[in-house]
């Protein structure tokens, strides 16, 4: 197996495993995100002996999968005992617990606007590019004042306007969504400079001369040529929208507590003394860097895989 294969598939594995913990957080977390324990605020990582941790413990009711009720948990210490994996913060709340169940959070806040954004830029890329005229014209200009629009002003501006009633969390996916909107231009204009050169290709002419309709043609040649690109470019679009999260949760304009995002959980580092004291407070900002390095390796590769490199 190649080098450039093995890394494919390394990378694509990590992914998996952080996308299936996250479905799995009520299961694997031994506390639910906002189980305070006041006495013991700022606890550096347990070494935990094998003697101290059970498997397959009972814990905090939950539903598996969102649909079987189960109160059963993959590990936890023998009562009253607490074990912190990752050290707890200021509240005495677990730092794995709530990586876990910010995961959720942080990928929905990542993989929501990436999928409006590609969705959009390929259905609006390939209709401009496969009909052209006054239709491209105005989907083009469309794009260029998007990618004109200053989005963190026009955020903040959405973030102030919804009710402050909403549970934590949905607040800022309702802004992602809307940022995903906004985030339709870049991959419109690839995938309409593919389809503007896939619909004069050989077989495409064709098709068309034995009689095939615009549909068929729109359907089975250009939308499947235009999407290994759109599959790039949600590559790269991905690790922006993750990385926006973090920035506008750990100034505060994200995700709000008591809900968990890697964001807001970094939030405590702005402190000097945390920083200082509490080196594991960072440890959270090394998920996103995780997700954001596999996803710019998988997306180096179908680049290459494009440009006729083998894997």
């Amino acid at each position: 197996m190649s080098i450039r294969r093995t890394r494919l598939w390394l990378a694509a594995g990590i992914l998996a495993l952080v996308h299936g913990t996250a479905l799995l957080a009520d299961f694997i977390a031994p506390y639910r995100f906002d189980e305070q324990t006041r006495s013991s605020p700022y606890v550096s990582p347990a070494a935990c002996r094998a003697s101290e941790l059970h498997f397959f413990v009972h814990g905090y009711a939950y539903r598996f999968l969102g649909v079987i009720p189960t109160d059963l948990h993959l590990f936890g210490p023998s009562p009253p005992a607490r074990v912190f994996l990752l050290g707890s913060d200021a509240f005495g709340r677990d730092q794995f617990s709530r990586l876990l169940w910010g995961s959720r959070i942080s990928l929905a806040a990542a993989w929501l606007p990436t999928a409006l954004s590609i969705i959009t830029g390929l259905l609006l890329g390939t209709v401009a590019g496969f009909y052209g005229g006054w239709l491209d014209s105005w989907i083009m200009r469309f794009s260029e004042a998007s990618l004109a629009l200053p989005w963190l002003y026009l955020l903040l501006a959405a973030r102030a306007l919804l009710p402050l009633n909403l549970a934590p969390g949905s607040g800022y996916l309702l802004l992602a969504a809307i940022l995903g909107l906004l985030g339709w231009a870049r991959p419109a204009r690839l995938v309409r400079g593919i389809t503007m050169s896939a619909k004069g290709r050989g077989y495409v002419v064709a098709a068309r001369s034995f009689g095939a309709s615009s549909a068929y043609l729109f359907w089975v040649h250009i939308v499947p040529d235009a999407f290994g690109v759109a599959l790039t470019q949600a590559t790269l679009l991905a690790p922006r929208y993750l990385l926006a999260e973090v920035a506008l949760s750990f100034f505060g304009i994200g995700v709000d507590e008591p809900a968990p995002s890697w964001g807001n959980m970094l939030a405590g580092a702005q402190h000097y003394y945390v920083l200082e004291s509490y080196w594991w407070m960072l440890l959270p900002a090394l998920a996103p860097a995780l997700v954001s390095f596999c996803c710019f390796t998988i997306s180096d590769q179908l680049l290459a895989q494009r440009r006729g490199i083998p894997l």
